[in-house]
């Protein structure tokens, strides 16, 4: 797809959000830079808390993050395991309306030329990344992995390039800090979902999302 560009690298945006309707930032959530940390990661990706209802009572820490419904933890549980490439047009949809308003990051993430092959110069983000998702704060709660492209090339060489640039993130935070395959869902999404529609060949286009669906301290509730 981006041989049109003639660039030698692609740069993809591995983006820990929420995603609305349209896949966009919504106010207030966190961005970072290339120097972002570890500590980062944690902080924007767990649910804020709620300040107590009451004066004078003592109440239990309170989140944003509201516990899913049983439908909702249904799909999850049947969307565990899959391969990428096996989720129907309908299940990406249903994924991607359950992961909106969730807490998120943006992360810069390159890919070499024309493949789903991590580059050397972003592994640090992505083992930030990992080393972020192992954090007591955060172990156990379900993430979610979806691939994007730009608007270049056919629809379908672009869907299974989303697809593969997904699975390369799940396989190295799998095989290198041991998350359980079970906690990561990956799911491409192609051209269908641009970040910037009014520019659609923008690199910003290019990026992988990982959401957290679904805390571990609200989902046991």
């Amino acid at each position: 797809m981006t041989g049109f560009l003639g660039k030698r690298n692609f740069i993809t945006i591995l983006s820990v959000v929420a995603i609305g309707a349209a896949f966009s930032f919504s106010a207030g959530r966190a961005k970072a830079g290339d120097d972002v940390t570890e500590d980062q990661i944690v902080r924007a990706l767990t649910p804020q808390k709620k300040a107590p209802l009451t004066r004078g009572l003592t109440i239990g820490p309170q989140t944003s993050d509201p516990a899913p419904s049983p439908e909702e933890a249904k799909f999850v549980d049947s969307v565990r395991g899959r391969a990428t490439r096996s989720l129907s047009k309908a299940e990406r949809e249903e994924i991607a309306t359950i992961a909106k308003d969730k807490p998120n990051i943006d992360l810069t993430i390159n890919f070499d030329y024309n493949s789903a092959d991590i580059s050397a110069k972003s592994l640090p983000d992505v083992q930030k990344l990992g080393q972020a998702l192992t954090n007591p704060d955060l172990k156990g709660s379900t993430f979610l992995l979806a691939g994007h492209t730009d608007a270049a090339g056919g629809d379908a060489y672009n869907q299974e390039l989303s697809e593969r640039r997904a699975d390369a993130i799940r396989r190295y935070l799998i095989d290198n800090y041991h998350i359980a395959a079970g906690d990561l869902v990956t799911v491409g999404y192609g051209k269908s979902k641009l970040k910037d529609p009014s520019q659609p060949m923008s690199e910003v286009n290019r990026r992988v999302q990982v959401v957290n669906m679904e805390n571990k301290t609200t989902a046991s509730k």
